[in-house]
């Protein structure tokens, strides 16, 4: 069963004899300071296996919007899009990065700068005290935003070892959020729109593959991951409270994700039933790198137990999306 509550954040990840501290928190860690190998060779491949990004996701009855910045350790990337929930449309879609150069900034803090510029799109994040700004620029998709980060529900942390390597994560549940969006002429007002935030951190194996999904408004949401993470980052937010989930299961079937999706939990306190409305594909090989993914728009129907009272919460029509993730990086 899940912890009733999960321990305070440390300020830090390593411990006064530089030992990382595995485990599940609430709150921000402030200083992701990895431990530095002592031999030249093994800084370099450090820097090259260290991965960082910040991604953004923004639901609204009529929408969702979701970007990213990511730091890649050897070059840097980036992407948006914009999906009308009304007409079931990708009306933005925009994804690049700067191979050969890096490109990309990453704050070793969560959900603080971050930044990425082409002429393709240019994404930057920047920590205004209690609010984190976002402005987004590219000729499809324009973005202003204001997220609220100084009343926002838990914050979930994780760190987690990954055989010879680690990572970290911070998730956080439904914020609020002021702005607008330009998309082909269109002006789309954040008023109403659920935020939520994904920050990571680490140290990850040349290839990496994971299962995600993510849906919040006030009160209820949850962020579920099956993969390299194992169960560390599952949790769900129920009566603002942050309670950690066990293993979650994903069924669907990966050749046609446009079909329901089914994700349940070892213990019985979730499930869920995904019905796709549409998605966000790409498939990219830079011959030393490679990377597959699907991001599925869609809505969640089902339920949620709370871990302590056994209180039923029903799951209905929740805007939030699905992932099915492959990278050699």
């Amino acid at each position: 069963m899940p912890a009733a509550v999960l321990p305070a954040a440390p300020d830090c990840m390593q411990d006064a004899h530089g030992h990382i501290r595995f485990g599940r928190y609430q709150g921000c860690i402030a200083r992701l300071d990895w431990p530095r190998p002592e031999g030249r060779w093994q800084r370099m491949l450090q820097r090259l296996r260290h991965k960082r990004w910040q991604y953004l996701a923004l639901t609204h009855p009529d929408y969702v919007i979701a970007l990213a910045v990511v730091d890649v350790g050897w070059t840097g990337a980036a992407f948006a899009y914009l999906f009308d929930r009304r007409t079931g449309r990708l009306l933005a879609d925009v994804t690049t990065d700067s191979f050969p150069r890096h490109g990309a900034e990453v704050a070793d803090q969560p959900f603080a700068d971050a930044a990425f510029s082409s002429r393709a799109l240019a994404i930057r994040f920047s920590a205004c005290g209690s609010y984190l700004a976002v402005d987004l620029q590219s000729p499809a998709l324009k973005l202003a935003a204001h997220v609220d980060i100084g009343t926002m529900p838990p914050v979930l942390a994780a760190i987690a070892p990954l055989g010879a390597h680690s990572h970290s994560t911070h998730k956080s549940g439904a914020l609020a959020v002021s702005g607008f969006a330009d998309c082909h002429g269109q002006r789309y007002s954040l008023d109403g729109a659920v935020a939520s935030l994904d920050y990571s951190n680490g140290l990850l194996p040349r290839e990496t593959a994971w299962r995600w999904a993510s849906a919040h408004r006030a009160g209820l949401g949850f962020n579920l991951q099956q993969g390299y993470m194992a169960q560390h980052e599952n949790a769900v937010w129920l009566e603002q409270q942050l309670f950690a989930l066990e293993g979650v299961q994903f069924h669907f079937e990966p050749q046609q994700p446009l079909r329901p999706w089914h994700i349940s939990d070892d213990d019985g306190l979730l499930d869920l039933q995904f019905t796709p409305e549409g998605l966000c594909r790409k498939n990219q090989n830079l011959l030393i790198a490679a990377s597959r993914y699907i991001q599925v728009i869609g809505r969640f129907d089902g339920h949620l137990v709370h871990p302590v009272s056994g209180a039923r919460h029903v799951v209905q029509g929740l805007s939030g999306v699905t992932e099915d993730h492959y990278a050699r990086w």
